[in-house]
Parts: C-alpha cells; structure tokens; sequence
C-alpha cells in the first residue's frame, strides 16, 4: 500500500501536509512516517518542538488512521497542519458513525485510542461532511 500524496496548502506560509490512504493496515505505519516527516519540516522552519512531541504526535495520528480503518469502509485522508501553538491533525474517511467514548474500564483490552487522544491534545472535534467525518485533533507545541 503506497499513500497518494497531496501537494501541500498553496500558501507556502502555511506548513501542512495531506496524504490520502487507500486502505489497508500499512496505513498505520505509513501515517507515523507522514508525522515524522512532518516534524522534520517543522525543524526545518526553525519550529523546534518539545521533548516527545514526536512520539504524541505519532501515537495520535496512529490512533485516529487505526479507527478510520476499523469504523469506516473506504480511504481515508491525513492532514498536518502548523497552527498557532499547535499542530492540527485531522483524519477524513467516509464512516458516518461519531468517535464513541466508552467508559472507563482498566481491564478492557482496547478501545482506549480515543481516551489517549483527548488525554495528549488540547482540543478534539469531530465535524461532518458530505461523504463522512473529519476527527480533528490539536496537539501543542508546549
């Protein structure tokens, strides 16, 4: 599974970057290393993130492509985005089912993803769109 590469936001002030996935569990790894790119351009731009920026940023973009690929049939699409204070990550796919919490549960084998999410990033939205959702999560540079 090789990811469909976007070009990036035509303001060249704006650092982003979107890449569609068209399926398949590679999808996951394959979006860590989207993330890990991302920050290296981040450091490029004079942005130097905090210690274990990374790994956060990683862990949420796995998290949010694992349950595209789980709750939605078809592709989906990750997107990077710099904004202020933060980095913006949003994952589209065409599932029209929300995110559900799932209540607190140590001895559950699973469904945490969401709680590690809302634990690690300042702001989680789930917004709808014409063929499914986009789950929006901002994780900050602090």
């Amino acid at each position: 599974m090789t990811p469909a590469h976007r070009p990036d936001a035509a303001d060249a002030s704006v650092l982003s970057s979107v890449v569609e996935f068209r399926g398949g569990s590679a999808m996951i790894p394959a979006s860590r290393e989207v993330v890990h790119r991302f920050v290296e351009r981040l450091g490029a731009r004079g942005v130097e993130p905090p210690d274990g920026f990374l790994d956060a940023a990683r862990l949420v973009a796995g998290e949010l492509v694992t349950n595209a690929l789980r709750h939605a049939p078809g592709p989906c699409r990750l997107a990077l985005t710099l904004v202020d204070g933060g980095v913006e990550i949003a994952v589209s796919d065409t599932g029209e089912g929300y995110p559900t919490f799932l209540p607190r549960d140590p001895l559950r084998v699973g469904g945490h993803g969401l709680e590690i999410v809302t634990r690690l990033c300042d702001e989680v939205i789930t917004k709808p769109h014409a063929t499914g959702k986009t789950v929006y999560a901002r994780l900050p540079l602090r």
